[in-house]
């Protein structure tokens, strides 16, 4: 003689596989699983990302993959290189400094040296961020020559 399990052991059986699987979803949450950065709507390429754009949420999920954009902070003023969709983790790669000088835009050119500082008016070759080594063309001259993006979008340029 065989005896079936009542229905509401069934139900108190449930319950607590609930409650366990709620309770490890929290404990998972508060063991340092940390914050993750969504897009409140679908972001474009180009786009440059502000605190509007975005919301911070806990992450639960212990298999997601690493390289997600963690707090706000880190990625205001930049710019997406693909699509961003919403609901879902940023990855740090799809993210670049925006431009400080854009290629065929006039920008000035600025060597110093030996107490001497000389500058000139150039075209970049290439869009480049802060602290991008570049070619740029002499308005002047014509001759092609590299230097290194400034933080005010001068370029200094390499002594030879």
């Amino acid at each position: 003689m065989t005896f079936r399990p009542s229905l509401p052991v069934i139900m108190l059986h449930r319950l607590v596989l609930v409650l366990a699987g709620l309770l490890c979803l929290s404990a998972a949450a508060q063991a340092g699983m940390g914050t993750a950065v969504v897009p409140e709507r679908t972001i474009y390429p180009g786009e440059e990302l502000s605190a509007d754009l975005v919301r911070e949420v806990v992450v639960t999920n212990p298999n997601l993959r690493r390289g997600y954009i963690t707090t706000t902070g880190d990625l205001l003023g930049k710019v997406t290189t693909r699509t961003l969709l919403p609901g879902r983790t940023i990855p740090a790669g799809a993210l670049r400094d925006a431009w400080a000088v854009e290629r065929g835009k006039t920008v000035a050119l600025v060597f110093s040296g030996n107490g001497l500082t000389i500058t000139a008016a150039g075209t970049p070759l290439e869009n480049a961020a802060i602290g991008d080594f570049i070619r740029v063309r002499n308005i002047e001259s014509g001759v092609v020559i590299a230097g290194t993006v400034m933080a005010d979008g001068t370029i200094r340029v390499a002594p030879k």
